[in-house]
Parts: C-alpha cells; sequence; structure tokens
C-alpha cells in the first residue's frame, strides 16, 4: 500500500493532471507537491532573479505560491490535504534527491510547454530522467 507520494509540479497542465491522478488513485496517501524554481531557460529569467534576491529561499516560496494555490484548489475538490515543498535548482535533481522518502512519485508526461527539441537541449526531460533515476516507482501520467 502506498502511504507517501510525490507530485513534482510546475505550471503545466500535465502536472495538474498528475495531481488528479494521485489524488483519484490513492485516497489513503499523504501527498506532497514540489515545485522547484530557478528552472534553466533561454535567458536564465527565474534563476537570475532568485540570485538577486537577499533571501532566496523567501523568493523561492514566493514564486511557488501559485502552482501551490492551484494544487491546494485541485485537492479541496477531493476534499484532501497536501503537504507542499520548494526546491530550488534542477527539477529533475530535486525529486530523485527527495525519492527515497516516498513510496513512489506521480510525475505529468510533459513539463512547461517548450518545444520538445528546446525542452530536451536545455533541461532535458524531466521526467524521462527521473524514471531512469529514480530509487522509487514512478507513475508518468499522460
Amino acid at each position: 500500500m502506498l502511504s507517501q507520494i510525490l507530485v513534482p509540479m510546475d505550471d503545466s497542465e500535465h502536472s495538474s493532471h498528475a495531481l488528479e491522478y494521485a489524488l483519484e488513485n490513492f485516497p489513503a496517501a499523504e501527498i506532497t507537491v514540489l515545485h522547484v524554481v530557478g528552472v534553466p531557460s533561454m535567458m536564465m529569467g527565474e534563476a537570475v532573479a532568485l540570485i538577486l534576491e537577499d533571501d532566496i529561499n523567501d523568493a523561492a516560496a514566493d514564486l511557488a505560491e501559485p502552482v501551490f494555490e492551484r494544487a491546494w484548489e485541485t485537492a479541496d475538490d477531493y476534499d484532501r490535504e497536501l503537504e507542499t515543498i520548494v526546491g530550488v535548482g534542477h527539477p529533475a535533481r530535486n525529486v530523485i534527491d527527495r525519492a527515497d522518502d516516498y513510496d513512489t512519485i506521480v510525475v505529468g508526461a510533459h513539463g512547461e510547454d517548450w518545444s520538445r527539441a528546446t525542452r530536451r537541449f536545455l533541461v532535458g526531460n524531466v521526467a524521462e530522467t527521473i524514471s531512469k533515476r529514480a530509487p522509487v516507482p514512478v507513475i508518468i501520467v499522460r
């Protein structure tokens, strides 16, 4: 029986579907939503913004808030509660580093809406990397 599930979320519909899947299929499990900020991009915008802040953790929490608000609204629809965690840096690495604390990871098939080639070039396919390297089972939701 799965009791601890990690759901990495970004601003994509795919990550929202992953959370819905976890809530529907694991009603007794504790679900933790992880949002990672400072994701590498062409202009390094979010990462640079964090570097310029006096308190990186507070700035990261502020950037994660819209994702968590959407996650809490979804959990409310299922009459469930969520834990939330903010990570800083590379998404796949953050997920893999935390994986041992969970029974499984439920992740969306694709992240942000970049072209497939651009996403692979810049950050790789996060779901693919997690599925290959995580020490726990990974469910990829389309």
